[in-house]
């Protein structure tokens, strides 16, 4: 069965305000970015979230439209690449954030060092909605 657009939207919106629970239940990662301190924007495209991060941890989650809230860097992806990126076993060019990129379905700006310095960090960060989401669009 697929999501109708609006479908998708409200799921993709859901799993990421779901995010710090999902973080909060993985020690490991939250260990892998402990030296990570920054303020983002992640999320779909229209509706992105402001992530605090301090010492692996998202500290504060805010959808927006924050006004005059400033942010290291953004990785924003259509609201069907989070859907396509979450599937149980994504398809080839739909598995990475930076091939989401590559196909032009996400959008990386501003100061990428601590994107690409914790690379792994956002990879599996971002990925763990990915048991949830595929459970709830299939």
């Amino acid at each position: 069965m697929t999501l109708s657009p609006d479908a998708t939207d409200d799921a993709v919106t859901t799993a990421f305000a779901g995010l710090p629970a999902l973080l909060d239940q993985a020690p490991r990662l939250v260990s892998r970015g402990r030296l990570l301190d920054c303020d983002c924007l992640i999320g779909p495209m229209a509706r992105p979230f402001h992530a605090a991060i301090r010492t692996g941890r998202i500290v504060e989650l805010v959808p927006s439209p924050v006004l005059m809230r400033s942010w290291r860097f953004a990785y924003r992806a259509t609201p069907q690449a989070w859907a396509a990126y979450w599937q149980a076993e994504p398809k080839p060019g739909w598995h990475d954030l930076l091939a989401l990129t590559k196909r032009g379905e996400a959008v990386l700006e501003g100061d990428l060092h601590p994107f690409m310095a914790h690379l792994q960090y956002f990879k599996d960060l971002l990925a763990l909605p990915r048991q949830h989401f595929a459970a709830v669009s299939s």
